[in-house]
């Protein structure tokens, strides 16, 4: 191993942003209360919105995840990915050292992902992940603002895209959308047979079961993957713009920021949920396209503004150390991730506790909450002994070629 490379290792606590590393735990959270209603509901209905037999406080709390949570945490967290990508490559100097540790993270990713959807949730982001990190370390360098104008490009494009899909199948007869749903496996048929599986099946059915749904979710990856893409360029901005190092002294932009994304992203938001909030996949294909387009263009900014009130709550000195108590599960935010997943599957699937379809929509996030609370404490006591989670530490030594230290000296 070279000097330059040997210089180029994982780093500890002390060195790390804390406003990122809080930020990540935030979205954490978030990201567990999207995924979680997919534990218990057949993945052939993602994307029609709130379920249709949701009633009383479990349609009220289905309507406040899909309408703030749902999307926006996901484009959180890829803001995060893209700052990770930016404060790695500045830490690693030379160009052609980064360029190879960072093609074997991201294989590693790609490899950790594909288990995670074949071994625990086929709706798995990390192998989207992975493949959007190549394509954008392929990208090369460029001025930081154009990174930022051609990442809000390749979203938007993604957004009008995906409208003019919608409004395309919007003008088709309904007949057209339900063969097309069924030409997909999208069948009320296919997704009765899926939750059979998933709520009494053994571990290899199960398994079955979830790589027929990954192979499928697959196809997502093309619109998934460049909006991915064109985050993390913005995230990559914002590190390298100097607005994350030092968010004390960027206060007035994390200010104007809020101003400007949250209401317009509230306004997004708004004009999707009057197209509505539930659709039948083959006869309303159409609208529920135009309604999740018109829902991705708002999520952008929503995400953007959570991120910058998230800033500017750091700033208040109470407040900063309540954030401040999600930086550990940010710091374990792979380990994290999968054990949410473990969890759920054990909670809901056939091999498990085989409660699939028991709990309602408020049950879920109560487990939600349950979970992450714990998530909180376990994380903050392994990493009074510990520098890495444990799957940071494997993904860390796979990447660097080296084995770190797990223990604190």
């Amino acid at each position: 191993m070279s000097a330059g490379t040997a210089a180029f290792a994982p780093i500890d606590a002390p060195r790390r942003i804390l406003a990122l590393d809080a930020i990540r735990g935030f979205a954490l959270l978030g990201i567990f209360l999207m995924n979680v209603e997919w534990f218990t509901r057949p993945m052939q209905e993602m994307g029609s919105g709130i379920a249709s037999g949701a009633t009383g406080l479990d349609h009220a709390v289905a309507w406040l995840v899909y309408v703030f949570v749902q999307g926006k945490f996901w484009v959180l967290f890829s803001l995060l990915f893209g700052m990770g990508f930016a404060v790695m490559s500045a830490r690693a100097g030379d160009a052609s050292t980064f360029n190879k540790a960072y093609l074997r993270r991201c294989a590693v990713l790609l490899l950790f992902g594909v288990a995670h959807a074949v071994l625990l949730w086929p709706g798995d982001i990390l192998h989207s992940y992975a493949v959007a990190a190549l394509i954008l370390l392929a990208f090369g360098e460029m001025a930081d603002r154009k990174r930022l104008w051609l990442g809000i490009a390749i979203y938007a494009g993604v957004v009008v895209l995906s409208l003019l899909i919608g409004g395309m199948l919007s003008v088709l007869p309904a007949e057209a959308g339900e063969e097309l749903a069924k030409a997909s496996g999208l069948t009320r048929e296919a997704a009765a047979a899926a939750a059979q599986v998933y709520a009494h099946g053994d571990f290899i059915q199960v398994t079955a079961q979830r790589w027929r749904d990954f192979m499928r979710l697959l196809e997502s990856d093309v619109v998934v993957v460049p909006m991915a893409i064109g985050v993390f360029m913005i995230g990559v901005w914002l590190v390298r713009s100097g607005r994350m190092h030092d968010v004390a002294a960027q206060r007035a932009f994390f200010a104007r920021l809020a101003l400007y994304a949250v209401p317009s992203g509230l306004a997004l938001v708004a004009c999707s949920v009057a197209l509505g909030t539930s659709f039948d996949i083959g006869s309303q294909m159409g609208m529920m396209t135009l309604a999740s387009a018109v829902m991705l263009a708002g999520s952008l900014p929503l995400a953007l503004g959570y991120l910058a009130l998230f800033v500017l709550g750091l700033g208040v000195p109470g407040l900063r150390r309540v954030l401040g108590w999600l930086a550990p599960a940010g710091r374990m935010a792979l380990t994290n991730y999968l054990l949410q997943s473990l969890v759920a599957a054990l909670v809901f699937h056939g091999y498990g506790m085989a409660l699939w379809g028991e709990l309602g929509r408020a049950a879920q996030v109560a487990l939600v909450f349950a979970v992450f609370a714990a998530q909180l404490l376990l994380s903050a006591l392994w990493l009074s002994r510990f520098r890495f989670g444990p799957m940071e530490w494997l993904w860390r030594w796979l990447t660097y070629g080296a084995r770190p230290p797990m223990r604190k000296a």
